[in-house]
């Protein structure tokens, strides 16, 4: 299943400027996910990170996998209508900066689930190299 903006506003509660995913292009739910986010000069976040040298902050790009990763997990029909929150970060590695005009590839497998807490394995690249990599935890309520 493919989603667009508007689509995955039905899913996430995440709105501007915090809506980080702009498009999924692959979702099985309960399962896995595979979204995009375009980099843009105009965000706010490069105002101050960092003039002269604009660089997407490592705990935004963790956002947008969480955020793709939420979306695998509230497409499923026992979760719609919650939201997923974080239960926790770990293994989490930086590995290539993010500037305005990248394109992050985002994807996040659900690798093991139990009642309302599943864990992702998270990793987001640019042209094919690994960015960042995390294990995230949700917390669905």
């Amino acid at each position: 299943m493919e989603l667009n903006s508007d689509e995955i506003q039905k899913i996430l509660p995440h709105r501007y400027p915090f809506l980080l995913v702009d498009r999924i292009i692959e979702c099985e739910p309960g399962k896995s996910a595979k979204g995009i986010k375009c980099v843009s000069a105009n965000e706010q976040q490069f105002v101050g990170h960092f003039p002269g040298k604009q660089v997407m902050p490592g705990v935004l790009i963790i956002e947008a996998l969480a955020q793709t990763g939420a979306v695998a997990l509230l497409s499923e029909e026992k979760n719609r209508g919650r939201i997923a929150l974080f239960g926790g970060i770990k293994s989490a590695k930086f590995k290539r900066q993010v500037i305005p005009g990248d394109v992050l590839e985002l994807s996040c497998e659900i690798i093991a689930s139990k009642g309302p807490v599943g864990i992702g394995k998270a990793e987001a690249y640019v042209g094919g190299q690994l960015a960042v990599s995390a294990e995230l935890t949700f917390a669905i309520e």
